[in-house]
């Protein structure tokens, strides 16, 4: 009986990275979920990725403590820097926003490496998206296909060709509409899920950041109920 190919599976425990797992157990692979407790302004995310590793039955969960909070300059690792709320559109698609946590997508992507090569893994799916979030310089295509040409140079399973490593990003050119209906269309429970950037003590997501409004629109144009708890109904 052929072995099912393994992948390293980002998760942050919010809609994106919980629907890229769930796709990637639908297409076969042994997922290895791998979260990061960085300094984030709170754990309610972390919580929420652990009950989606389990509901969607990966292989392991491995959360790795690194405080990016020692370089600051990001409103989801200071307390100082507050979320920005009740954006519109157009506010949203000016520059980077202060949500941005420097070279994070990097710094993750580089550990799901270490991981994917102990692992004799080939794979790494990670939840990016370049539409919703367009200014985030870690989301774009140019960015994932250097660091897979990066990856491949830059591991002893890459130059000795045991592996050739592909990072799948199956979310990057799909609206949040179309985000929704392919995790409906999964089976994701999206009230295991968790993407506010500022929830309130209770962990209900505050339905103002730019993280929630995305989401909202998402689940109101895919005709989608959204059975996450916010704060305001």
């Amino acid at each position: 009986m052929t072995e099912p190919r393994r992948a390293v599976c980002l998760l942050s425990g919010g809609l994106d990275s919980a629907t890229c797992l769930a796709y990637a157990r639908r297409e076969g692979f042994e997922c290895y979920a791998l979260s990061f407790d960085y300094g984030q302004r709170h754990h309610i995310e972390l919580s929420a990725a652990a009950r989606v590793a389990e509901s969607l039955g990966a292989a392991k969960h491995l959360v790795i403590p690194l405080d990016l909070r020692v370089f600051g300059n990001s409103a989801l690792t200071s307390s100082e820097i507050e979320v920005p709320k009740a954006r519109d559109e157009h506010e949203m698609g000016q520059g980077i926003p202060v949500t941005y946590v420097p070279a994070r997508n990097t710094i993750f992507l580089s550990l799901a490496l270490a991981w994917a090569e102990v692992l004799e893994a080939s794979d790494i799916f990670l939840g990016v998206n370049a539409i919703d979030y367009s200014d985030y310089p870690d989301c774009r295509p140019e960015f994932i296909d250097a660091f897979t040409r990066m990856a491949n140079l830059a591991t002893k399973a890459g130059v000795e060709g045991r592996t050739k490593l592909s990072i799948h990003t199956p979310l990057i050119l799909l609206s949040k509409a179309q985000i929704v209906a392919l995790a409906q269309e999964l089976g994701l429970d999206f009230s295991l899920t968790h993407s506010c950037y500022d929830p309130d003590s209770s962990g209900a997501a505050c339905g103002q950041c730019d993280s929630c409004q995305l989401r909202l629109k998402g689940f109101a144009e895919a005709g989608i109920r959204d059975t996450v708890r916010y704060a305001s109904w």
